[in-house]
This record gives structure tokens, sequence and C-alpha cells, in this order.
């Protein structure tokens, strides 16, 4: 009985020795809890800009979420592929995302030359906003709408100048559509972004622009621009009195332009997975939803990545097909 006692005494123990040393393995085989580290938000765009305020609405629904801090670290320069380079450079450990529009993949290619491939190594995760552009005009412009635009431009020889924020990209584009719709020349004024075009609008040197309601509405509101035809499939709440160019009879200027969070495409799917949810839940709350209009957009839709891409492949195509019209060469 003792040598029974003995026995089991010791098998007891060597069972927990060995259980003991197993332990350490086996938590080493569990992986690491996600998030691991400070979460990184890069914009593609300048500090104070509207994909900034987007991405530090995004950090504070995330760090609410996780429990993590979210960093958000602005990369303005050479039309968001700066901030591209740097996702694709860091983004593999799933600690670091981006925050731009969905035109990164759609129109840039196109009018820039760049090193990364739009449809295989950005993947979107979820659209957080949608917005327009609105053609806007000189305050002393002699036309109030489309179709005193179009009188007034057959009239003229030489054209009619128009500016916009960027060479190669939809505001460009747009404006050359437009001229081509109503049978009248445009000639395009190519501008560094948004602010030094809007300055050349108020000081009248020149008429027309095909920008992004968020820069421009708070022109219009002042009266220092007007607006004649907005660029959306449907009026725009902050602008409910301007007509779209689909309802004046041209559907082809219909387009949507969005934010959203992107990441690379080979990271967890879960992570990707937790990441949209967040993003969603929090900007369909209401206050979140009223300061996007305030920045003059909607509320982003909840598409799945993939339908984001097929859209963006449908807008690509349309944005080809309107820069090879014009021999359009990436610079």
């Amino acid at each position: 009985m003792k040598q029974t006692l003995q026995w089991r005494a010791v098998a007891l123990a060597t069972s927990l020795s060995l259980s003991a040393a197993a332990m350490p393995l086996t938590a080493h085989a569990q992986p690491t809890a996600w998030p691991a580290k400070p979460i990184r938000l890069v914009v593609g765009g300048p500090a104070g800009g509207n994909a900034d305020s987007l991405a530090r609405l995004l950090a504070d629904g995330m760090q609410k979420q996780l429990g993590k801090p979210v960093i958000v670290e602005s990369k303005p320069g050479a039309a968001g592929v700066l901030a591209v380079n740097d996702l694709l450079a860091n983004g593999k450990d799933a600690h670091t995302f981006l925050l731009i529009q969905g035109g990164i993949v759609s129109e840039t290619p196109l009018a820039y030359k760049v090193s990364y491939q739009p449809f295989k190594d950005l993947k979107p995760l979820a659209q957080l906003s949608r917005n327009g552009l609105v053609l806007i005009a000189n305050k002393d412009f002699p036309a109030s709408n489309l179709q005193q635009l179009a009188d007034y431009g057959k009239k003229q020889a030489d054209g009619l100048d128009f500016a916009s924020y960027a060479t190669g990209m939809r505001g460009h584009t747009s404006g050359m559509l437009l001229g081509q719709l109503l049978n009248i020349k445009m000639k395009h004024l190519g501008y560094k972004g948004s602010p030094p075009a809007l300055s050349d609008l108020m000081g009248g040197h020149v008429p027309l622009m095909m920008d992004g309601l968020t820069t421009a509405l708070p022109l219009i509101k002042a009266g220092k621009v007007k607006p004649l035809a907005v660029n959306y499939p449907t009026r725009m709440v902050q602008l409910a009195d301007v007509p779209t160019f689909k309802e004046l009879g041209y559907p082809q200027l219909a387009e949507v332009s969005w934010f959203g969070v992107w990441s690379r495409p080979d990271i967890p799917a879960d992570v990707q997975a937790r990441v949209r949810e967040i993003a969603l839940q929090y900007f369909r709350q209401p206050q979140v939803e009223s300061r996007l209009r305030e920045m003059g957009m909607e509320p982003g839709t909840d598409a799945s990545s993939q339908a984001l891409m097929d859209e963006l492949q449908k807008a690509y195509q349309r944005q080809q097909a309107l820069l090879r019209s014009i021999d359009y060469q990436p610079q």
C-alpha cells in the first residue's frame, strides 16, 4: 500500500512537471492579440484638410473600441502616392492603415506615373463619406445657370477657361467632358490644389471651376462664387436649390467621390473585418453624420470591399477613356 502511494505521488509530480514545462510552449504558439501596439492612420492629404479631419474622427472611434492609441499622420504630396507608399512599406503587420479618396485607385494611376498596382496592392475596408463636384463661377460671370453658360460659351471664339485642383484628375476631365456635352470649347488651367484655383476664381482671373463641395461650400455660402450645377447622382443637402447635371439632361456627369479606410490586402481577414466594423458603426452615429454634412459630405454606404473595387474599376475605365479623348499623358 505504501509503495502504491509513493508511486502515485511520483506519477503526479511528473505529470505536473511536464504540464508546467509545456505551458510556455503552448502560450508561445497562440497568436498575439490585435492590436499589440499603437495603430497608425496615414492620411493622403495635408494636416487640417478633409482627409485629416475624417482620420481624426475614425481615430477617436477606434481608440474607444480597441483601447489602444491611434496616431494620425499626414503624408501630403504626389496626389496621395506618398501615403500609399507608407502603407505598403509599413502596413504588413496590420497596425498601419490609410485614409484617402477612392481616386487613389481610379484616377491617380492614370494621371501620374506610380509604382503601385492600384487593384492589387490596396484594399478599401469601409467607405466613410461620399461627396461630389460642383461647377462654380466667378460671381460676376454673365451666366447663372447651365443653359446660359452654354449660350454664352458658344459665342466665345477662343473658348472658356476653367480651373481644376489637379491636372489629370476628375476636376479636369469633368470640365472637358462638360465642354463636349455642351458643344463649347473649354480650356483647362491646372492648379496645385483647390485654394490657389479658388483664389484666382474669386479674383476674376478664371471664370469657372469644377471643385469639390467641401472646399467650395464656404465660398458659395459667403456669396463669393456661384454654383451652376452639381456633379453627383442626386441633389446635395447643402445645395438643395442647385440642380444636378443629371436632371439637366447630362447623366454622364453624375460621379461620386468618396473617402475610405484602406489596408494592404494581405493582412489577417479578422483584422480587416474588425476595422471595417468599427468604422461603419462609428460613422453611422448621428453626431458624426451631422459633422460630415457640415464638411460638405454625405455619409458613406456599407458597400463591401469587393463592391467598392468593382465601382472603382468602372470609374477607372471611364476616366481612362476621357483622358485618352484629350490625348493626356501621365506626368
